[in-house]
């Protein structure tokens, strides 16, 4: 391992031998879904722990300071101070992972959060990542310099598709390095990657290149997370520590939007890397609207019914 990068050689030869076995990946999800129930108290425990997870995101075309202020906002008060007394849990205790921002509006999250949370930046030409290699290293940069604690990269997916391992395994080094220290999360893009192998394989390459988490999706592909994708970079995950002993993330991102999908979510990963892989440093969920529902959850929970808008957190 190179230890100003924390990246390792590119192994040509393992990442050939990549071999998913699609039936098998569809017949373990399934069977995850069928078997496992969390109901009352123990799906309450595993809410709240998803809200820590969470990299509560805005980007959308029409994001703007106000919409930034209010995101910070709903991080640092993400449920109802009626509905955390109700179930013992103090005000102000209970924070989500992340805030997630484009590159230009690091320094307005910074402003609201008064490092009270880490700043998540999605850089490198987000989302589809074809800028020119020097625009999408100066966001790098440039976030850092507003603040941004972590950076959310985008790959070239047409690396993937060429097979173009070194050159892929070369960008993320580069995008590493711009990071100086800072936590990067790789953003694959499983819907554009064409075959679970290639999933695969992306995983292997950022992970070697020293990615500190691997991401799914960007939330604008017509596939984002399931669990089937997942599943195959959880497994690339666990081959990779085996190999290394060096712990990889994992960032789930794009459609997880139900209380439901979240614990299924949680549950696989838990199954698959261990609990220990179940906490803010090793794994995040990139959500935008997940919160709400996981709050009309806890609130049902809590008082028996489903609340109005006016019970709810700022949302």
């Amino acid at each position: 391992m190179n230890p100003n990068t924390n990246s390792f050689d590119l192994d040509l030869n393992w990442i050939n031998n990549v071999r998913v076995n699609l039936s098998a990946v569809e017949r373990r999800t399934a069977s995850l879904v069928k078997r496992r129930s969390v109901k009352k108290e123990y799906q309450a425990a595993w809410l709240l722990k998803a809200i820590t997870l969470i990299d509560l995101t805005t980007l959308s075309g029409d994001d703007t300071f106000g919409k930034v202020d209010h995101l910070c906002q709903k991080a640092l008060n993400p449920i109802n101070n009626d509905i955390l007394k109700e179930i013992s849990i103090p005000p102000k205790s209970l924070y989500v992972g992340a805030v997630c921002v484009y590159h230009h509006l690091v320094s307005q999250a910074k402003k609201n959060l008064k490092n009270k949370l880490p700043i998540a930046a999605v850089s490198t030409g987000f989302p589809a990542g074809l800028s020119s290699f020097d625009t999408r290293k100066k966001e790098i940069i440039d976030s850092i310099k507003a603040g941004a604690n972590e950076i959310d990269i985008v790959i070239n997916r047409g690396f993937v598709l060429q097979n173009n391992w070194k050159k892929l395994y070369d960008e993320v080094k580069s995008f590493k390095n711009a990071a100086n220290g800072k936590k990067i999360k790789a953003i694959l893009g499983v819907g554009d990657l064409e075959t679970m192998r290639n999933v695969a394989k992306a995983s292997l390459v950022c992970m070697m290149a020293g990615a500190d988490f691997i991401k799914t999706s960007t939330g604008k592909e017509n596939i984002n997370a399931n669990l089937n994708n997942s599943l195959v970079m959880l497994r690339m995950i666990r081959e990779f520590y085996e190999y290394s002993g060096k712990k990889i993330g994992f960032k789930p991102a794009g459609g997880i939007s139900t209380a439901k999908s979240v614990i299924e979510f949680l549950i696989l990963i838990m199954e698959e890397l261990g609990e220990e892989w179940v906490q803010p440093k090793l794994l995040r969920i990139g959500a935008s609207s997940l919160l709400i529902d996981i709050e009309r959850q806890l609130y049902h929970h809590a008082f028996g019914r489903y609340a109005t808008k006016d019970k709810l957190a700022i949302s």
